[in-house]
């Protein structure tokens, strides 16, 4: 097995990143790996597994702090980091399955818990959660969009339904655990003898023997299969939201139920629209008449084309609102608004006539005709007189 990497270096970050800190990174991982961007490269598939890994791991508080504190064997229980199990390094406690095996072989004879805490080995378990990505158009995002995603996930074989066992053969129960998982032995110490408990090296802790595995799943009652999944992607969903599609994960184990496919979404940026929340921004160009004269003006929104005048004399910069032509708040029927901001281009590659003509035309001007420049003048004045 090889050794995993760090996940702050898969994510490229320091430890301590903040919470926002790790967000930015993974989108931007995860954009940089999404295996639809490398088709031709199915090392790709790995990447990105291991970007949503990482990131499944440090976006939770409880994980990261068990990762921050034991590393991979703190988030995963079957990471052997160097071969020598997770107590190893306090010599005579290094047969032990966990530490609730220890206190439970202190403790357990004197009515502090009763026995085991450990879970039966056939209790239902649930399946694992999956994490996928997918990449939408900004139109898309505004308007809501149904997708086909292609996601691996296990499933239960349907050669033996579930069970492990060959066709015509069943699962018997451990002799030597007793269906338990776990089996009980003694183990003189220096504080004295302490009863404890071990995973069933006969059937590894599963409770039961399968003599006779099935061909498909090897007797583990479950295989990977490739489903397609319909995505009903809301409108106003933002760049780097989440979704979860409850019981599209992995399949339980034992009958447990699936986990769920949680869905990030990257929204591609637009050309012209630019959004902030539920709120559209974009720049619009007007010639220096119609900025002077005022003019009828086509504005492009989400929706389509719509006319707008700007007012005489109207000033670079000058921002309008559209009310309620921005996007559609999620999971609501209200929308937000388009802001446009004007700018006015100042023409170009002029001709000898047409330098004369607004030389004519400048001369023809007098301070009452630019108020912020005479405003600003006698400011100015007004500072120097001081």
């Amino acid at each position: 097995m090889a050794e995993k990497r760090d996940y702050y270096e898969v994510l490229g970050l320091q430890k301590g990143a903040s919470e926002d800190e790790i967000k930015k990174a993974y989108r931007k991982k995860a954009r940089e790996t999404h295996p639809d961007l490398h088709p031709d490269d199915p090392s790709y598939v790995e990447k990105f597994q291991e970007v949503n890994e990482a990131h499944e791991v440090l976006s939770d508080p409880e994980k990261r702090a068990r990762y921050d504190q034991f590393g991979h064997a703190g988030v995963d229980p079957s990471y052997n980091a160097g071969g020598g199990g997770g107590m190893g390094g306090m010599g005579g406690f290094g047969g032990f399955a966990d530490m609730s095996d220890i206190l439970d072989g202190i403790f357990g004879g004197f009515g502090f818990g009763g026995g085991s805490s450990r879970s039966s080995a056939n209790a239902p378990r649930r399946g694992s959660d999956i994490h996928e990505s997918i990449i939408i158009g900004f139109m898309e995002a505004c308007n809501g969009v149904k997708k086909e995603l292609k996601i691996s996930r296990m499933a239960v074989c349907d050669a033996c339904n579930g069970s492990g066992a060959g066709a015509g053969s069943s699962s018997e129960v451990c002799p030597d655990c007793q269906g338990r998982g776990t089996i009980k032995f003694t183990q003189r110490t220096p504080i004295g003898s302490i009863a404890s408990t071990k995973t069933c090296p006969h059937c590894n802790g599963k409770g039961k023997i399968i003599k006779n595995p099935c061909h498909k799943c090897s007797g583990a009652g479950r295989t990977r299969v490739q489903k397609t999944v319909s995505v009903d992607i809301p409108a106003g969903i933002d760049d780097g939201r989440q979704m979860r599609l409850s019981g599209q994960g992995d399949c339980g184990v034992n009958g447990g139920s699936s986990g769920d496919l949680i869905l990030s979404v990257s929204v591609k940026p637009h050309s012209i629209f630019k959004r902030d929340g539920s709120d559209i921004h974009c720049d619009i160009p007007v010639t220096y008449m119609e900025a002077v004269l005022g003019a009828e003006i086509t504005v492009p929104t989400i929706d389509g084309d719509v006319k707008y005048s700007i007012d005489k004399g109207t000033q670079n910069g000058t921002v309008f609102r559209l009310k309620g032509k921005g996007v559609k708040k999620l999971y609501r029927s209200d929308r937000g608004d388009q802001y446009v901001k004007i700018y006015v281009e100042v023409p170009k590659n002029l001709t000898k006539k047409q330098e004369e003509l607004l030389r004519a035309f400048e001369a023809s001007l007098s301070d009452k005709n630019y108020a912020k420049r005479q405003g600003f003048f006698e400011k100015l004045k007004s500072k120097l007189d001081l």
